[in-house]
């Protein structure tokens, strides 16, 4: 008897399924910069600090590298390039996706807990951060689901993401209840790495290193969640991840600047990619005025 049949749950799952989260046009792909917020408080440097480490920690489980391509290059094959460490090969990147994406997924879990709970046990609403905070961490485990359907990885990795896991959301749920700014910083700052590791992999892509990939089809799930053609590649996939990583990177850093009881200004939309991939976030009277837009617009279209 088929799943379906003895379950009564579809097989695949198609639709509306999951929590609202941004669609991308193709120039709205291309559209994201490498950025980095500079450090102004003792807190931001903690922050800063801690990501290089767990940047590091990462680098080492995972296996990442990469090395600066030598002045040469153009005359050495792609072995040459793998066997001197220049590039990684597509397993390599799988295995860096996978762990970081593990990983990515607990801190809007976290934080939307801790909130929600606040709200509960004070007795008064949460000013719209709730649903931005699971909506990232959805979007975060959706990366990993679409990572999966392409490798499902072994028992020791298996366990290292158990370890890290476990270790990684305790530690973070203690800092969001001392300085709940402090750890969207560090989200922020993490964040900012992503948004690097995905455009290097878009680079390896497009110089033909990772050959394998190069006409590789999005994952069915992928092209779900992304509203992306039928024919879309892989490498389209990589792009809309990029930019989700670039939304989280301007999210936190916006949130970063803000009070814990000032209105969520993303709580009824967001700006498009070409304010997020180039902006590093909102500060606090930016976010304030963006709420105060977002109410004007949601009043101007309820009147008759």
């Amino acid at each position: 008897m088929k799943e379906e049949e003895s379950s009564g749950v579809p097989s695949t799952i198609k639709g509306d399924w999951v929590l609202f989260h941004p669609v991308y046009t193709s120039e709205e792909l291309r559209s994201v910069d490498i950025l980095h917020r500079e450090s102004k408080t003792f807190s931001d440097k903690i922050a800063y600090n801690f990501v290089r480490l767990l940047r590091w920690g990462f680098d080492v489980a995972s296996g990442y590298k990469h090395k600066p391509l030598p002045p040469n290059h153009e005359n050495m094959s792609l072995e040459e390039l793998k066997k001197g460490g220049y590039v990684m090969d597509e397993r390599q990147w799988l295995r860096r996706f996978l762990f970081l994406e593990s990983i990515a997924g607990v801190p809007g879990m976290v934080a939307a807990t801790l909130r929600h709970l606040r709200s509960l046990r004070l007795l008064r609403r949460d000013s719209g951060w709730i649903h931005t905070l699971l909506e990232e961490a959805e979007n975060e485990r959706m990366h990993l689901m679409t990572f999966l359907s392409l490798r499902k990885p072994g028992l020791i990795f298996r366990a290292m993401l158990i370890g890290a896991q476990g270790v990684f959301y305790n530690t973070f749920f203690l800092c969001y209840m001392l300085s709940p700014r402090t750890c969207h910083r560090f989200v922020g700052h993490l964040e900012e790495e992503a948004v690097i590791t995905y455009t290097r992999c878009i680079q390896e892509i497009e110089a033909g290193h990772l050959p394998e990939w190069s006409d590789f089809p999005a994952p069915e799930i992928a092209k779900d969640y992304w509203r992306l053609e039928p024919s879309a590649k892989l490498l389209d996939v990589i792009y809309a991840v990029r930019s989700d990583e670039s939304t989280h990177r301007f999210v936190n850093h916006s949130l970063a600047n803000l009070k814990s009881n000032d209105i969520n200004p993303f709580a009824l939309r967001e700006p498009d990619m070409t304010v997020k991939g180039k902006k590093i976030g909102f500060e606090r009277e930016e976010a304030r005025k963006y709420a105060e837009e977002s109410h004007r617009i949601l009043d101007e279209r309820e009147k008759p």
